[in-house]
């Protein structure tokens, strides 16, 4: 990476993004549909800019680069945007929520339990468990390895198990999440 601090190209650089950055922060703004991330992708767009500084200002249009490069920006945050909203729609069910017969204490007990964990191990838990997933399907909704998804899975339950007092706590974090849904029935694993 190559960032230039003379003086000349320090002056050069704060005119481009005095000049730019209104411009830059409104493409960014239309690209995406989001205010609030206009002025970041903006801002990055002008920080990467500055670490290639040379090679912009020797550019035939430097312009032109920078609203290539909050184009970019702006494509790979609507991605991880497309790839969240993908992974939360496999957690929607359609079964409407009811209950019969639910022990409230219990999921109450569960639902404490669970919010103690770190998130990491809470959602590998919750899936694992409460949703059925696969190993590897738990890996691809939060983006992790099998094996980060099985250790933290392990240890989540330990600290569970810990907390609950109890060594059926697969069997109560299903319980939990199975009478919030209506259905009845449990898992021995």
């Amino acid at each position: 990476m190559g960032t230039v601090v003379d003086d000349a190209a320090s002056v050069e650089f704060h005119a481009f993004f005095e000049r730019h950055y209104a411009e830059l922060a409104r493409l960014a703004h239309l690209l995406t549909g989001e205010a609030d991330a206009a002025d970041d992708l903006a801002a990055d767009a002008l920080l990467a800019l500055w670490h290639r500084w040379d090679r912009v200002r020797a550019a035939d249009h430097p312009v032109a680069y920078a609203r290539g490069v909050v184009a970019n920006l702006a494509r790979t945050r609507i991605r991880s945007a497309v790839r969240e909203r993908r992974r939360v729609a496999l957690f929607w069910t359609q079964r409407e929520e009811r209950t019969e017969n639910p022990d409230v204490a219990g999921v109450v007990d569960v639902q404490e339990a669970l919010r103690r964990l770190p998130f990491r191990k809470r959602a590998c838990v919750v899936l694992r468990h409460a949703f059925d997933l696969s190993e590897k399907d738990t890996s691809l909704a939060l983006g992790i390895s099998v094996g980060t998804v099985k250790s933290q899975t392990s240890k989540g339950m330990a600290e569970l198990q810990r907390l609950l007092g109890t060594q059926g706590a697969p069997l109560k974090v299903h319980a939990a999440a199975m009478a919030r849904s209506g259905e009845t029935g449990g898992r021995n694993r």
